[in-house]
């Protein structure tokens, strides 16, 4: 069975709740770790006052027993701290004025799905768009991409990701270990390994906030340890490198991905940017370098998988852009609602959590088994068939 997942539940409502199908039985989980992860994801220097407020933790109510995946659909739940200050605001029985008429949104945010959500369901409440298209939905995909983790990492899969750039504000290249990566960037504020670039950008951010405004920026997820030939050439849907980019830009306020070097392989010559292949005994087939971020025709290559992704400002400014009241169709300013100056610290820890996804999928399509134990048996069959080769 494929591994897929369903979120539902909005940003000011009573919980976030997942479903996750597929995940074998017999995966020894770690609660902590899951919930450790779920933390990352509110941490980082420009967040909003909604990060005080909620402390995610996941409850698992379905799938696991005595700390181990059961075969059957596991179901998560994040509750919403905040949901005690809008019970009458997101009540699901009709109401009548008061909070529901106060905090109705019919000025449209620039930048977010608010206009359009609102033409295409026919709503003439913008807030029914904007709970569900709002980034609070990211901490059920942590959640899950957590879970996705923990698999991976049964079979020597390590995951990391970094900050590259926010705004004007670029750190120096680094390619660490995962391990050491993920250890530098935790201590981090801004989620890069170079502390004077650390400052740069918080004072940079400062500024940003200081003038009503927000920023974006870049990010970096590294997956190390990943087996030659996960993905297929054979179809265009089977291309691993384009499931992970289409997840990527998935992510709330991602406008584009790359994998390895990306757009630089536009300007490169073809003797720069390819990877000569080697083979010893001790590594058998590997590469000398690896531009192609880990992929050629859509398959893994044995090295590591390297993506980046780009995120645009946070669409909801203090000092708001035109926009159109809906109500008259007058010229007003855009409805302001609580938000961050800048995300992209945690941006990095979600984009980390939906290429694990992405990658745990494609490893169980290739060594797929109902049980942890089958699994384990395909893959060790696999690795000595490539070793053999």
């Amino acid at each position: 069975m494929s591994l897929r997942y369903l979120t539902a539940g909005e940003t000011h409502g009573p919980q976030l709740t997942a479903i996750i199908e597929g995940l074998p039985s017999n995966l020894q989980l770690d609660f902590e770790e899951l919930n450790f992860q779920l933390h990352r994801r509110q941490k980082g220097y420009g967040r909003g006052r909604r990060m005080q407020i909620e402390k995610d933790t996941a409850q698992i109510v379905g799938g696991v027993r005595h700390g181990r995946t059961t075969g059957a659909p596991v179901a998560l739940v994040v509750a919403n701290n905040d949901w005690k200050h809008w019970t009458s605001v997101m009540n699901i029985e009709p109401i009548e004025g008061g909070d529901e008429a106060k905090r109705r949104v019919h000025r449209p945010r620039p930048g977010h799905a608010d206009l359009n959500g609102g033409l295409k369901y026919d709503l003439k409440d913008l807030r029914n768009v904007l709970e569900r298209s709002s980034a609070r939905e990211t901490a059920a995909r942590v959640a899950v991409g957590a879970m996705a983790r923990q698999l991976l990492a049964a079979f020597g899969i390590k995951v990391a990701g970094q900050v590259i750039r926010i705004g004007e504000i670029e750190a120096p290249p680094n390619r660490l270990p995962a391990e050491e990566l993920a250890r530098l960037t935790e201590a981090s504020s801004v989620r890069v390994v170079d502390k004077e670039t650390e400052a740069r950008m918080e004072a940079y951010i400062d500024q940003i906030k200081a003038d009503g405004d927000s920023i974006g920026g870049i990010v970096e997820c590294v997956v190390e340890g990943v087996p030659v030939g996960l993905g297929s050439h054979v179809q265009w849907d089977r291309k691993l490198d384009s499931r992970i980019a289409g997840a990527v830009v998935s992510i709330n306020a991602f406008k584009g991905c790359e994998v390895g070097i990306g757009f630089e392989a536009g300007i490169l010559r073809g003797s720069q940017v390819h990877d000569p292949i080697l083979y010893s005994e001790e590594r058998g087939y590997h590469r000398a370098s690896n531009n192609a971020g880990g992929f050629e025709g859509g398959m893994t290559t044995g090295e590591p998988i390297v993506v980046r992704g780009v995120m645009k400002p946070i669409p909801t400014l203090y000092k708001p852009l035109a926009s159109v009241d809906i109500d008259t169709r007058e010229p007003f300013t855009a409805q302001v609602e609580r938000s961050d100056s800048c995300a992209v610290p945690a941006a990095s820890v979600v984009m980390e959590h939906v290429v694990a996804w992405e990658v745990a999928k494609a490893f169980l399509e290739k060594f797929g088994g109902d049980s942890m134990e089958e699994i384990r048996r395909n893959y060790d069959s696999y690795l000595e068939q490539v070793r053999s080769y």
